[in-house]
């Protein structure tokens, strides 16, 4: 083999490196309901499920259709939180509670296929005291549905089918995503020695 097709051939090697180092990435996420509580001027990820919370009276919590990896990179409800505004003319009940709810459907790009979100809404939930979320939220936001693990799969009937399927989507280098450090080195390497490698076939070349 001739130094130069040598040269050649490192050449396309970094091109072809280079190219998968700055290329998409497959992220995996899963598609389904998260449920919040409001604290303070913030959300927080539930540490319970909404069958087992029990709100007090003046509580908000929420929930959030979308595509995420886990709890860490889950997307918050959007929209009103404040449980003044929500509640407002719903007058305190003795022996039951007022629970304000937000329930964020989501983004078109999250949406299973078919499908279109509702708009956000909120909603103001008067209970039993012994009441929990799911039970505030079952009398606001029917019909919702529920796999065989309990698992919260449909709020006001969307979406109409699946429950916290795994979703593969293609992402670009943006951080968390990108290429690592060693790829992008060995990428560096290749190119350093296939311009060594042109620069002496052509030194030999002109010899």
């Amino acid at each position: 083999m001739t130094a130069a097709r040598r040269a050649a051939l490192l050449v396309l090697a970094a091109l072809t490196l280079c190219a998968t180092a700055a290329g998409p990435a497959a992220a995996t996420g899963y598609r389904y309901w998260s449920f919040w509580e409001r604290d303070g001027s913030r959300w927080t990820y539930a540490t319970q499920g909404p069958s087992t919370t029990r709100p007090a009276d003046g509580s908000v919590e929420g929930f959030r259709f979308a595509v995420s990896k886990d709890s860490s990179d889950a997307s918050r409800p959007r929209g009103t939180a404040d449980f003044g505004t929500i509640c407002a003319g719903t007058s305190a009940v003795g022996g039951r509670k007022r629970v304000g709810l937000v329930v964020d459907f989501g983004t078109t790009t999250d949406a299973p296929s078919g499908e279109k979100p509702p708009a956000p809404r909120t909603a103001c939930a008067v209970v039993s005291e012994d009441a929990t979320t799911a039970d505030a939220l079952a009398t606001v936001a029917k019909p919702l549905r529920y796999d065989t693990n309990a698992l919260l799969c449909a709020i006001a009937g969307y979406p109409g089918q699946g429950c916290g399927e795994k979703v593969t989507a293609a992402t670009g280098g943006t951080s968390g995503s990108g290429p690592s450090l060693g790829l992008l080195a060995g990428a560096g390497v290749v190119a350093l020695l296939a311009a060594g490698a042109f620069w002496q076939a052509r030194r030999r070349g002109n010899e």
